[in-house]
């Protein structure tokens, strides 16, 4: 039994080009070895269409009731990590596949090495795929709505593990170059099925990988190769038009470098980009302005929940000096009336998260401008999600939300089918402890939709979610969508140039 399901697992690797027929007894040895299998059965096997999860699964529970793993969550994830990583090629074979590929086109070279990834497994396509998706429409297009379910939630086993491991600083962290090839541990994932590519971007080593739990088609990271933080900073904008410039068919952006409005690793230096077209991007300039000393660079305001300038030109310089320029304006920048305040009591509160992408010949930058300033009935931050909304999004607005794609907690995959059956059978959802957050909310979603019954229910908590998303964008933005608001924004534009 264990003999044909190591065979499945070669022919899924000679059928994915992984390995050839050459490869065959040495990649078999490995898989034994790893399996503590001594004796080999003669058999065929075909992996057929299964997917690789399905591929592994007996593997895994072989090592786990011969006892080669703990079953744990963390044990099977290091533990088929491991099996894939003996069926990866070496790094200057998939580097010289990618750079051949794009010879061809960059198109080529990255849909080659996104199929690559999901193929090794680092991408874990059988598990993103158990993530709800739906979209929601409004005035300023139609939003993304993700309630993640891939990410593995933590066994307590493995939390203990990780608690009693001497810890360790290498890698320093999870997009460390040094990753590729690790086998991990306790507390940090096992790599060796990654294979980053190695790009210049100004001048400086760089790297390019996918997202293991990608949000979108073609996820990716690009990070530095040295353990930098993150900084929104002059260089910032010359670096991700020479990456849209490499790759002119993927976007790219950087989450801002302060927290509540940053990202989830401000100590590394990446920006993540892909293949796909988010609401904001297709939405329209609003307000044509002129930025002085610019006359190369078209500039607006655009149509979108959250305040942002977009800056177009075909000269990548005049656009990275540009862009530089409202940074640095935006930077030392107060309003008091609007509540805007550059710093307190020395702390900084205002940058930007930058996204850039080709159009044609042009250059695009759009910059949101984002600030993270606490009040004492605000602690979360002032531009953060409300206090109402929490029960919906309470987590940090990064560079795929800012976009219009929501990243909504995997707790909402139950708690909605639970609301929806509780709404149904007219439940005091105050009386249940774990959808009593959502009370106020669903209360007001029944008044607001009277046909409400159990062939719509569905659409309609979806949509109303959707709605929600949409509020926490609006709470996001600097300057609101109000007529004061607006003439803030106005306000900050005239400290750099004008309305057109």
């Amino acid at each position: 039994m264990i003999c044909k399901a190591i065979q499945k697992l070669i022919d899924y690797g000679i059928k994915t080009n992984l390995i050839t027929a050459e490869d065959i007894y040495v990649v078999r040895n490995r898989f034994m070895d790893a399996l503590s299998v001594s004796d080999w059965e003669d058999c065929s096997a075909d992996s057929g269409e299964e997917s690789i999860d399905e591929i592994l699964a007996p593997l895994i529970d072989y090592a786990c009731n011969k006892g080669i793993i703990n079953d744990t969550a963390g044990n099977r994830d290091l533990f088929d990590t491991k099996l894939m990583g003996l069926l990866m090629p070496m790094p200057r074979e998939v580097i010289a596949d990618f750079e051949a590929r794009y010879e061809e086109s960059p198109e080529c070279a990255t849909y080659w090495y996104y199929r690559f990834s999901k193929d090794v497994n680092y991408v874990r396509a059988g598990r993103i795929a158990k993530d709800l998706k739906w979209t929601y429409d409004c005035e300023y297009g139609r939003l993304d709505i993700t309630i993640n379910r891939s990410k593995p939630e933590k066994d307590p086993r493995d939390i203990a593990a990780a608690g009693a491991n001497k810890s360790s600083s290498y890698p320093k962290c999870q997009l460390c170059i040094e990753n590729a090839g690790f086998a991990g541990h306790s507390s940090h994932p096992a790599r060796q099925n990654l294979c980053p590519i190695p790009i210049t971007v100004s001048g400086e080593k760089w790297a390019l990988q996918y997202s293991p739990y990608g949000y979108y088609n073609e996820h990716c990271i690009a990070f530095n190769t040295a353990h930098v933080p993150m900084k929104i900073d002059s260089a910032v904008f010359g670096k991700l038009f020479d990456i849209v410039e490499y790759l002119p068919h993927y976007f790219i952006g950087s989450n801002a470098d302060l927290p509540i409005v940053g990202g989830s690793i401000l100590s590394h230096e990446h920006f993540q980009g892909g293949r796909y077209t988010f609401a904001m991007e297709t939405s329209p300039i609003e307000t044509e302005i002129e930025i002085d000393g610019f006359t190369t660079v078209r500039a607006g305001i655009v149509k979108w929940p959250m305040s942002v300038i977009r800056l177009i030109s075909e000269d990548k310089q005049a656009l990275s000096a540009c862009a530089d320029s409202i940074l640095t304006a935006w930077r030392g920048y107060s309003d008091p009336e609007a509540m805007i305040f550059a710093e307190t009591d020395g702390t900084p509160h205002n940058t930007v998260t930058p996204i850039a992408r080709r159009s044609g010949e042009s250059f695009v930058c759009d910059l949101v401008l984002r600030n993270n300033l606490t009040t004492d009935d605000r602690p979360l931050g002032l531009y953060h999600p409300a206090p109402e909304l929490h029960h919906i999004k309470k987590e940090n607005i990064g560079l795929i939300e800012v976009m219009g794609l929501a990243v909504l907690p995997s707790r909402l995959a139950t708690e909605m089918v639970e609301l929806e059956e509780s709404l149904l059978r007219g439940d005091n959802l105050r009386e249940n402890p774990a959808l009593e957050s959502h009370a106020d909310w669903a209360e007001q979603v029944m008044r607001d939709h009277p046909e409400f019954n159990r062939e719509n229910a569905r659409a309609i908590i979806e949509n109303e979610v959707g709605e929600v998303f949409l509020k926490v964008l609006l709470d996001a933005g600097v300057f609101k969508r109000t007529p004061e608001g607006k003439a803030a924004f106005m306000r900050f534009v005239n400290t750099v140039g004008k309305e057109k």
